[in-house]
């Protein structure tokens, strides 16, 4: 299926070159991790109700409502920055399921036509050789590539792809909760804005 060009109409950059053709999954029937496509890349929804694929014990059995987007690409794809910022912290959150390599940043920006304001974008997911790369508080331009995908050894144990989250509240910590319960749900949703905003239109 042909879609338009991911970040088109953001002013935002690519945070991975998809090229202009990826194929949009359904995970709220299940995660078959043989069926996702890395070329052409996959994407994962924000807000989507994921059943049985929150399995590990940091998930409590209850957390299954995914905040972020997912971008299905191989091992090793650049991560780039979206826009100017910096890094706020990052860490290899190395739980089984969870993120694996991980940093934060933060930008100054306008998301939806509101003013700007601080925005906190988590990139999960990534190789344990992208940690190497960054320092807290390292300043990123726009376009730079900080950072790579990482293989299924290193990130938590999942197929490789980008876990991407926006939030309008600085964390705490190098981490954000990626899927929340369902009554965080709406909460978590005035916190961790749509992806897309950044993204662009994906489906």
């Amino acid at each position: 299926m042909k879609h338009p060009v991911a970040h088109k109409g953001t002013g935002f950059h690519p945070v991975i070159d998809i090229g202009e053709q990826w194929e949009v999954l359904d995970l709220s029937k299940g995660y078959h991790p043989e069926s996702i496509s890395l070329d052409p890349p996959s994407i994962g929804r924000y807000n989507e109700v994921r059943k049985n694929m929150y399995t590990t014990g940091l998930f409590k059995g209850v957390r299954n409502i995914h905040m972020g987007v997912d971008i299905w690409v191989p091992e090793g794809a650049p991560v780039h920055a979206f826009a100017d910022g910096r890094v706020l912290f990052f860490r290899d959150n190395d739980q089984p399921g969870d993120y694996g390599p991980t940093i934060i940043t933060e930008h100054m920006i306008a998301l939806d036509g509101s003013p700007e304001a601080p925005v906190y974008a988590l990139f999960g997911h990534l190789s344990r050789k992208s940690l190497e790369k960054v320092s807290v508080g390292m300043a990123l331009k726009l376009g730079q590539a900080f950072a790579e995908v990482g293989g299924e050894h290193e990130n938590g144990g999942w197929v490789p792809h980008l876990h991407f989250q926006l939030s309008r509240e600085r964390p705490a910590e190098p981490d954000m909760p990626g899927v929340v319960a369902p009554e965080n749900r709406d909460e978590a949703l005035r916190t961790y804005p749509d992806p897309q905003l950044v993204l662009g239109r994906l489906y």
